[in-house]
Order: structure tokens, then sequence, then C-alpha cells
């Protein structure tokens, strides 16, 4: 036996994860990226490779190359699982030890989870539930933990974990988790794997542990991912195997003869006999050997019985395969919470145009929503023609009905009728302030355990490439199943700047107050991480110099000449977003009436879901809310204004307004991160006066109006055509998938060493 160290001392390792290797060169290199992918950075990796005969060990020792936490224990004679991990053991310096099989993943955060857990608990074992999927996704994936079990944490006690252990048995499989476990304990105990075990083994340690005293708490969330495939051994329980339990069993039962476990190991037994049948039927069946298979079937009905188990398997792999098809084409998987209906707002058509630009280079693009929060408080959306771009679209909770989309829950459609009357009494002026607060922002919202089983089950046959819409879902990745996929993030707004800048206006940000550190570990969770503007680009080429920094701003084709506008009209384009109704209220308020007593004959036109957020307006201001075509109102228009205080990101308006070829005028906050290419193209004013001033010097001033939409035109032809908006997104996405090239699959799968 040789063993390969690293420099790291004892005192600082935190968990030592063992992966028992036999042959595992197909997932061995996912696996233990998966580890090394871990938030706790305190870890050690120890392959113990059991005579493997491919090429997985010179994989691992490939591999170390690149992260020097793993280290290898070899030996040269096959003795199955259990001595692979005891030899493990014997050279662990953890304080924690965790059980990862070569073929399985684990989330990102699960280990650095599960030991501030289980020192808060002061737990010896903790487990958390595992999600099991299979190779090819035929099948959905499923947890171990249903009902009451995936709600909260629970003790468990020795008789519990056994009642919970027969093969075949109801309820989840206790055995089947792979918790942590205090190595304190294990060396106090002496413990190690029974190597007559090449099943069950982790079932064996996990119950010796408890009877020598542990205390185990399970937790709900789900944190270890199982792979089923035709390889697996405890898919295969060969008679050889089962007889070596039985053989242990029988052994326990001498070991601990108390009376509360004795009626619980005979259960035991009986499941494993009946095991033993069943797969001595199968047996016959598959060599056509019907008199035996008949013998066995009469001698043991609940041997037949579990015949339904291969037979529904069977069914729902044929159900499926016509999903599990291979694609001739790259599928890009975008994963969001935006209500997404067609090109209603900016974020919106950012996210649209990426898309169509994608579709157009050659891949499948798929719509996963995971939550149905997206649907707020309207139980039907309505699909616009731009939504065909995509080739699926699944929304958790809804069904989808053509170009509409129903929620399933009745409570948001009351919930939507309660909001018309409180939006319809608001804005007639009868009370001050709407009475129910509005719908979460989804964006921001918390992945829930339903959440992450959607995306399990909607998200793996069409993600060779994961693309998060916001940073917030860069935590469904992991439930995508997908370690080979390419991991990309679109920003949009860099929301640890917003908090500072609301605050200084006395407001709050609609979404949410995200701290800087917080929203870098959200975005270091991709391979690409999409900016919108170049500032923002520079502060994570910074923080995340290993991470690929992409400058994507929304793309414009603009009109061929200016627009000068055919009346006196001051023009408004907006959302529900903070900083739009702020920086509307703002100009109603300190600066419209400026311009009126200059320019009596001009009209304010406010278009977007900004309105549902105004209560009383100017007489000389119409609220036109949100229309799906504003071109025309665009061409009649004077004046556009984006007068934001505050905010983040490239603003969506300022480059539709100029490549209209509008005269625009605008506040710093509006021309942050493109101030040095767009310097000319809009006139920039941040104090009431000036802005105001402004929008009257426009009014009354045709040739500046046509000057300034000329210059507009020109630059967003320069800097914003989708060719050079987003080619950087098309390459990073073209790196995997059918036509991907060598140098861009393998730039895809480097492992950085932060």
């Amino acid at each position: 036996m040789t063993e390969l160290h690293d420099d790291s001392r004892d005192d600082e390792i935190a968990v030592s994860v063992i992966v028992a290797n036999f042959n595992g060169e197909r997932f061995i290199a996912d696996s233990l990226r998966s580890v090394c992918e871990q938030t706790l950075r305190t870890i050690e990796i120890i392959v113990s490779d059991d005579a493997s005969t491919d090429s997985s060990l010179q994989i691992v020792k490939t591999l170390i190359a690149d992260n020097n936490r793993i280290r290898i224990v070899e030996c040269k004679v096959n003795r199955g699982p259990a001595a692979a991990r005891n030899r493990a053991l014997d050279v662990a310096r953890g304080r924690w030890i965790s059980i990862l099989d070569s073929d399985d993943l684990i989330h990102p955060d699960r280990l650095r989870l599960l030991v501030d857990v289980a020192e808060k608990n002061e737990a010896d074992i903790l487990a958390d539930d595992l999600l099991m999927f299979d190779t090819d996704h035929r099948a959905a994936p499923q947890t171990l933990f249903t009902g009451p079990w995936g709600k909260e944490k629970r003790w468990i006690s020795a008789e519990e974990y056994l009642r919970t252990n027969n093969f075949y048995g109801a309820g989840p499989a206790l055995g089947y988790l792979k918790p942590i476990v205090r190595a304190s304990f294990v060396a106090k105990q002496g413990i190690r794997y029974d190597e007559r075990l090449s099943v069950a083994e982790d079932y064996n340690f996990v119950f010796r542990l408890l009877m020598a005293g542990a205390r185990f708490l399970i937790v709900p969330d789900i944190g270890y991912f199982y792979r089923r495939h035709p390889g697996s051994l405890s898919h295969r329980l060969r008679g050889s195997a089962l007889r070596s339990i039985l053989e242990v069993e029988r052994d326990s039962v001498v070991l601990w003869p108390s009376a509360s476990l004795r009626p619980l190991f005979h259960s035991r037994e009986r499941s494993i006999r009946r095991a033993l049948a069943f797969e001595e039927l199968v047996r016959a069946i598959k060599g056509r050997d019907f008199w035996n298979a008949l013998v066995i079937a009469v001698r043991d009905p609940g041997a037949t019985y579990l015949l339904r188990l291969p037979l529904k398997a069977f069914a729902a792999r044929l159900f499926s395969r016509r999903a599990a098809k291979k694609h001739e084409r790259r599928q890009v998987c975008i994963l969001t919470r935006q209500r997404i209906v067609g090109r209603t707002n900016g974020s919106s058509r950012y996210l649209l145009d990426i898309v169509e630009f994608l579709a157009r280079r050659g891949s499948d693009i798929h719509l996963v929503v995971p939550s149905p929060v997206t649907m707020g408080r309207w139980p039907i959306l309505k699909f616009s023609h731009d939504m065909a771009i995509f080739k699926s679209i699944r929304i958790r909770g809804t069904m989808r009905f053509g170009r509409y989309v129903l929620a399933c829950d009745p409570r948001i459609a009351a919930k939507g009728v309660l909001g018309v009357i409180d939006r319809f009494v608001y804005r007639t002026g009868l009370i001050s302030r709407p009475l129910f607060r509005p719908a979460p922002y989804a964006i921001a919202q918390a992945l829930t355990r339903s959440d992450q089983l959607f995306v399990a089950r909607a998200a793996p046959s069409v993600a060779d490439v994961l693309i998060a819409d916001y940073c917030f879902l860069t935590e469904a990745f992991p439930f995508a199943l997908r370690s080979d996929a390419q991991r990309l993030v679109i920003m949009h707004d860099l929301f640890s700047n917003r908090s500072a800048q609301f605050a200084s206006l006395n407001t709050s940000d609609s979404v949410v107050s995200l701290p800087f550190k917080e929203e870098i570990q959200l975005l270091s969770k991709a391979d690409t991480i999409v900016a919108i503007q170049s500032d923002e680009a520079a502060l994570l080429q910074r923080e995340l110099p290993y991470r690929e920094i992409i400058v994507a701003p929304i793309a414009a084709v603009p009109v061929d000449k200016p627009q000068v506008g055919t009346s006196e009209i001051v023009l408004f384009v907006g959302s529900s977003a903070a900083p739009n109704v702020d920086g509307i209220r703002w100009f109603i308020e300190a600066c419209w009436p400026m311009i009126c007593r200059w320019r009596p004959s001009a009209m304010l036109y406010i278009v977007g879901s900004v309105c549902n957020a105004l209560a009383g307006i100017p007489p000389n201001a119409k609220r036109l809310n949100v229309i799906e075509d504003i071109d025309g109102l665009y061409t009649e228009s004077a004046v556009v204004i984006s007068p934001l205080r505050a905010g983040s990101g490239l603003k969506v308006k300022l480059i539709e307004g100029l490549s209209k070829g509008k005269a625009m005028v605008v506040t710093t906050t509006t021309m942050q991160g493109v101030a040095d290419i767009l310097s000319g193209c809009a006139l920039v004013e941040d104090s009431a006066s000036g802005f105001a001033s402004s929008v009257i010097d426009l009014l009354g001033d045709v040739h500046k109006r046509e000057e300034l939409g000329t210059r507009g035109i020109l630059a967003i032809s320069r800097h914003f055509s989708p060719d050079k908006a987003y080619s950087g997104i098309a390459s990073a996405v073209e790196r995997v998938g059918p036509t991907a090239t060598n140098e861009g699959l393998l730039r895809a799968k480097k492992w950085s060493k932060n």
C-alpha cells in the first residue's frame, strides 16, 4: 500500500472526505470536482483505490496537480469497498469523516452546513437528505425523505434506524444516507467497516456507532446526489452479497440481545431472505427456468410481489425514452424567476435578446422557472410572440394552454382580485397608500425544497449549458445534476452597490439588501459571469480573478435617422423597480413644475408598470401603463428622460432611447458604466433645476434634439450591435455541446486552484 501526502497541518482539517474507488473512471472526476468546489475549504480528500484496472487512478493523480488537498491510498489487491474505506480511515486527519461514493456528487455548501449544524447540536453523526437520480436522466429524480421526514430535523435512535432498514420496506431506508461522523468518536470506539460486506456496509457502520452511544441527527436539506446506474453495487443485490449481510446480521443478534431490538432484527432478517428469494426468482426468469421460478413464487409469494419494482422501473424508462434521446443541437437551460412574458421591461428584453442571439447561433433554449412565486398575484399570464424562441417552457405550479399560463394555486387568484381592488382605491386617492403589501420580488427569493426538486426534474436533459438569470439562481446549479455543464450567470445589476444609494434617498430597494461578500459568493458559483457594463466587470475581475468575466451590454439596432418628435411630449418608460419609482416621483415633484411654468403646453407620458406605483399625477401628465409596442410614442415624443438617482447595471432605457434617435436628459446614475463611450450623446444633470432646464431647452430647440439623436445613433451602431454585445456570451456557451471544439471543452473543464 502506498500513500501520497500533501503539506496540510492536521489541525487545519475540518473534514476528511473518503472516496473508495474501483474502476470509477466514468464518474470519479465529476465526484471529486464536487468536493473541490466545497465552500468549506479546510478539507482533505482521500481516494482509497481498490486495485483499479481502468484509468481512474491515473485520472485522480492528474487532478492532484490542480488541487493538492487530494490524497491517494493505493492497494494492489481488490478487497471491496469496506476495506478501502478502512484504509482511508486509518490515515484520515479531519475532525469529521464524510463518505462519498466515487460516482456520486455533493452540493457545494454541504460540508460547511453539516459541520455547522453538527457542532451546534453536539451530534456525533449528522446526515442530510439525498437526491436519487439516473445517469441517463430518464426517470424523475426522487428524494429519500418524503412527508414529515422532509420538513424538520429529528434525532434517530438505534431502534428507529434498524426499523427503517428492511430490504424493500416502507419508509426511508436510512442506511442509504451518507452522514458525516465525528472522527474522535470513531477513534475512541475503535469502530471500522465490516469487510465481509460489499453492500450495506454504510448501514452496518452507522448502526454499530449508534449501539456505541453516538447521537445521530438528520436534517431535511438536500445535499447528497446519489447516482443510480447499472454499475451501482447497491442496485445489484447478488446472492453472495445478501448472504454476507445475513451472516453479519446473525452476529448482531448475538452481540446485542436486547428485547427491544430482537423483533427488529428478526424483521430485517426476513426482509433479507425475501430479497434472496427475489434475486433467485429474477435469475430463474431471465434464464427461462420457469418451473423453478414457479416453485420460488409459490414458496415465497412476497418475492413474487417484488416483481412490481423492476416492471415499474421498466415502464418508467420506456415512457420517458423520447425525452431522453440524444440531442443533435446544444441545449441551453435558462433558470429564471423573472415573470417573462415578452419584451415588457428592460430585464426581460435583455434576456430575450440574448436568447434570440444564441438560438440564431444554433442552440436550443429552454426556460425553467422553479418557483410559483414568479406568478406574483396574477393567476394568468399571456405570452407574447417573443416567447416562441424557447424550445420549451416549464413553470412550477402552473398549467399552460398555448400562449396562456394558469396558476394551479387558487390562493393566487384570490390575491389577484384583492390586489386589483387595492390598486384602484389607491390610484383614485381614497387611501394614502396600498392596504396590501406587494407580492415578494421574485428574483431574490430563496430556493425551497420543492424548487430544488423541480430543477432536478426539469433541467438535466436540457442543460449542456446552464444560465442563471440574476445571481440569486446560481444556488440552483447543483440541482440540475449536470457537473459537465458550462455555468453562466447574467448579473443585470450589482445589487450590493444599491443599498447605500437608496439609504441616501431615505427609501428602500425593491429587491433585497445584499452584502458584497455574499453577492461575490453567489456569482463565484458560475464559470462565466456576464456583466452588463464595464465598471462592474472591472470590480468583479479584481474579486474573482479565476472566473471569466464578460461584458455584454444590452444590444440595440438603431433607427436610420434622428426622431426629433412631433409634439411637446416628455416620455418616461420604466418598470415598477424601485429606481424607476423613485426617479419618476422625484421628477414629478422637483422638476416637472418648473418645466410646466416655462412650457405650459408640455405633456408628460409615463409608460410601463411603474404606473402602478404612482397615486396622483399632475393634470398635464398621462399614465399609459404597459404598452407592447411603444415605437409610436418614441416617434411622437420630443424628449426622453431617465431621472434615476439609484441603481446599478446598465440602464436599458438609456440604450433604447438612444437607439430610437431621441434627445435624452439623464442623470449620472443613468450613465454608470457607459459614460465614456456615450459622452455627448445625452444631457447629464443631477440637480432638479439643471434637469428641468435641460428638458426646457430641448423642448424649444429642434436642432439640438436632432444633433443629440444623431450622436446617439452613431454610438449605438459602434458599441451596442448584437454581434458586439453578445458574441462573448456565445463563445462561452459554445465551448460545450455537440459542436464544441476540443480547446473549448478543455477550457470549460479546467479546475480553478482558488
